[in-house]
Order: structure tokens, then C-alpha cells, then sequence
């Protein structure tokens, strides 16, 4: 249990977990969220589709089991989730050549994955489609609610994902996200050296004439939480366990990913959003605490 100004008698129903140097940010005015595994659960499960499709690439070495190529290029697509899904494929093309073979351009790799996931999602995007399932069935639990809260607090929301835009922006909709959003919402590029997460928040910043410390960043991967800490902005870890949705777990790996590289508060979903936005936005001394 934790509790959140503990003169008010505020406290949080599930797992909230504060760093030591957390301070609250009164001023905050823009807040921006990654889409997949913060928000979005359509693409749950995405790592074992590119997983076993990059072991399936990858030349062997002598000796070497499924195991261990498994290990090799988990590390390898979680070090860069967060990132647009190019860069996974680029890190795969590095690894067949220095295997010695004979690698394909990486946007093969992305566009046959992508085929691949597609089989896995694509009664899911259906089912919505349909009406056969509710949008929040595939929210990560107490997502509207956050959002909802912050807009009635008078923020202004954006959305950055490394999933390609066009998807992004058809998924939001699908889960009647876009209403929260507006135009705000910047996805991966066929130029992928034009879009990154960073470059969102430097726009943000810039077009809105704000300092770093007025952003506030959710996300479940490392590059949306390290770029908000670089530019001075308040990070909030998502580590949702996603294949479980609602069960208040904190997926223990994303936790030590995400704390770091800075992260000021780790939770496992959205159940406390009330209580930590007060706390977070709290102009009294923040006595946030772990107790």
C-alpha cells in the first residue's frame, strides 16, 4: 500500500511506487502517453510474433539451441521497444551479417512482421469493428478515467508512438481515443529519421513556448520515459502486465527497465489515477510515500 499525503488521508487502492527524488509538478499543463501497453492492448502479445520470427532469421552458431538465440534477440527487441519498429529490424539485419549471412533490407523484416502480427490482431480489430468488443476491453484497466480526469483538469494530451501512424491513429479511433487527443497524435514515418519520440517533445515544448518541467510522460518503454527525464519533464512508468489486464501486477521486468532510466513513479495500470494526479499536481510539500 502506498499512501499520498498522508495529512489529507489520501490513499491509493493498488501499487504505486514513488522514486526518492519525486517532487510534485503544479504547473504541469502537457501530458504526453506512448499508445501500445500504456493505453492500447490491440497489439498485446507483439513479442511473440517478432520474437520467434527473428530466431527463425538469424544464422546459427555452432552449438547454438533455440534457447539461446531466443535470449539473444529478446534482449535485443526489448532494449528498443519504445522505438519505431524499424530499428528492431535494423538491429536484426546487424546480427545476420555478423553472423555472416546475407541479410534482406530491414523493411522486408518490418513489412513481414507486421504481416505476422496482423494474423494475431486481426480478430481483434474486427471484433471492434463489429461491436463484438467494447473499447475499453482493450484498454489497459482505468484508462478512460485518466484521461477523462485530465482533461477536466484543463491539460492538453498528446499521444507519440513507434507504431507507423496510419495504425496508430486507426487503433485510437477504434478505441474512441481520438477524442482526447485531437491532432495530436504522431506515429512512425516511412522516413523513420524524421519521427522519434524526442522530436514530439522538443515540438511540444517549442510550438507551446513551455520548459521541460511543465511535461508530464506516461509509457511501459524506456525511450518515452528517458526522453521526458532528458527535457526536464516528470515520467510516470506504466508496467502493465498486459497479458493479465486488471490484475493491479506490476510486470517486474519493465519495472527495473523503467526505474533506470529515471522514472519517477512506477504504477502496474490506472486504477489510481485520481488520488496520483493529485499528488502529482499537489502545491503543498508532495509527502508521497511508500508505506
Amino acid at each position: 500500500m502506498v499512501a499520498c499525503d498522508e495529512q489529507s488521508g489520501r490513499r491509493f487502492a493498488g501499487s504505486v511506487e514513488f522514486s526518492p527524488g519525486f517532487r510534485p509538478r503544479p504547473d504541469i499543463s502537457y501530458v504526453l502517453f506512448d499508445f501500445d501497453g500504456t493505453l492500447s492492448l490491440i497489439r498485446q502479445g507483439w513479442p511473440e510474433v517478432m520474437t520467434p520470427m527473428f530466431v527463425e532469421m538469424l544464422p546459427r552458431k555452432p552449438g547454438e539451441s533455440d534457447a539461446d538465440l531466443h535470449h539473444l534477440v529478446y534482449d535485443d527487441i526489448m532494449r528498443l521497444t519504445g522505438k519505431q519498429t524499424i530499428y528492431q529490424m535494423i538491429q536484426l539485419v546487424e546480427r545476420i551479417r555478423e553472423r555472416g549471412g546475407q541479410p534482406r533490407e530491414p523493411l522486408w523484416y518490418k513489412h513481414e512482421y507486421l504481416r505476422r502480427l496482423d494474423e494475431r490482431i486481426h480478430s481483434r480489430i474486427e471484433a471492434l469493428q463489429t461491436g463484438h468488443a467494447r473499447p475499453d476491453d482493450w484498454l489497459v484497466y482505468g484508462s478512460r478515467r485518466l484521461l477523462e480526469q485530465l482533461l477536466e483538469r484543463g491539460l492538453t494530451l498528446c499521444l507519440a508512438s513507434g507504431t507507423d501512424e496510419p495504425f496508430v491513429k486507426a487503433e485510437a479511433a477504434l478505441l474512441d481515443l481520438t477524442r482526447y487527443f485531437g491532432p495530436r497524435i504522431y506515429g512512425a514515418l516511412d522516413d523513420y529519421r524524421s519521427f522519434s519520440k524526442q522530436m514530439v517533445i522538443e515540438r511540444i515544448l517549442r510550438e507551446n513556448d513551455i520548459p521541460g518541467r511543465r511535461l508530464l510522460a506516461f509509457g511501459d518503454g524506456y525511450v518515452e520515459i528517458e526522453n521526458a527525464k532528458q527535457a526536464g519533464g516528470l515520467a510516470v512508468a506504466v508496467a502493465s502486465d498486459e497479458a493479465h489486464n486488471g490484475s493491479g501486477q506490476v510486470d517486474p521486468w519493465k519495472r527495473q527497465r523503467l526505474l533506470g532510466v529515471g522514472a519517477d513513479v512506477v504504477i502496474p495500470d490506472f486504477r489510481d489515477a485520481g488520488p496520483l494526479m493529485d499528488c502529482i499536481l499537489s502545491t503543498g510539500d508532495g509527502s508521497c510515500t511508500s508505506g
